[in-house]
């Protein structure tokens, strides 16, 4: 029996650490290429970003993409160009802060307030908002994105930073996830404030959240690789290209900035990287521990 279980074990540890280098190879050939000269990336993956066209005028491959993760010559070329010599790069990607961390500080509010109302409270009414919430959180943004255009264009916010951020302080998926975390604070723990003489602010105050003090987290973390990321809001809600995200130029490079596209990949993954590895612990927390709760 123990030796089944020892080559269970190793037969899973080795498939977790193949499907977990599998993940990474597509950061590490980023960060690797971020360091070649322009002349070395034409060379290695000219064919996939070629002009050239197939009588149907789509683009023909005709050889094979060869990748590598250790540069011929490293140069800091593309870095210089993207840091120093164009500060329309810099510009877009200051952008792409202003627009999410409003967004996730007003969501991480929002979704505290709300969650501690449907924790507290119970009744049919409450159960249908909350499953309302539910039902938008299943709708992926696509379905929204038109409506969204439509109100915005209404309020006459549109093409500016609010048609984003509005939309995005009032997400459901947030409120879910806390609720189901706050129902995990016994209630005998908010007994014992009220005889104490505790309000409702201050048991949410100092009695919720700090028993939500990872799911918080989680729920930030979420919120901010969510909305680092997006694409389609800004294309759809910001005409106007200089407000625009530094997400949206890297999803139409061309030809001839695939050098600058992996610089710019590289820098704009160091922010989402850093809040994941400092925050680690907090999200593998909240989200076991939101998922546990029924109700």
């Amino acid at each position: 029996m123990k030796k089944k279980r020892l080559f269970g074990r190793t037969v899973m540890f080795l498939l977790c650490a193949a499907f977990a280098l599998l993940f990474l190879v597509p950061t590490v050939l980023t960060i690797s290429n971020s360091f070649m000269s322009q002349s070395e990336l034409s060379a290695n993956y000219g064919v996939v970003f070629s002009s050239g066209t197939s009588g149907s005028g789509g683009t023909y491959m005709s050889e094979r993409v060869n990748l590598k993760f250790i540069p011929d010559k490293v140069t800091f070329s593309q870095y210089i160009t993207v840091l120093l010599k164009s500060p329309d790069y810099l510009y877009k990607f200051w952008n792409s802060v202003i627009l999410v961390i409003p967004i996730v500080l007003l969501q991480v509010a929002i979704a505290a307030i709300a969650a501690y109302g449907f924790s507290r409270w119970r009744g049919k009414i409450r159960a249908f908002i909350f499953f309302f919430y539910v039902i938008l959180m299943l709708m992926p943004y696509q379905v929204t994105l038109v409506p969204n255009y439509l109100v915005s264009d209404w309020l006459g916010i549109l093409n500016s930073r609010w048609a984003i951020i509005l939309p995005g302080m009032f997400a459901p998926f947030s409120v879910f996830l806390l609720t189901k975390f706050m129902r995990r604070i016994p209630a005998a723990l908010i007994e014992a404030a009220k005889l104490d003489g505790a309000g409702e602010w201050q048991i949410f105050t100092r009695v919720c959240l700090p028993q939500c003090r990872s799911a918080l987290y989680s729920i930030a973390i979420l919120v901010f690789i969510d909305y680092w990321n997006m694409v389609e809001q800004p294309l759809i809600l910001l005409p106007d290209a200089t407000k625009q995200p530094l997400s949206v130029y890297l999803s139409t490079i061309n030809s001839g900035e695939v050098g600058l596209a992996f610089a710019i990949a590289t820098i704009y993954m160091i922010p989402t990287l850093l809040l994941f590895l400092h925050g680690e612990e907090y999200l593998v927390e909240g989200i076991a521990n939101s998922g546990s709760v029924k109700g």
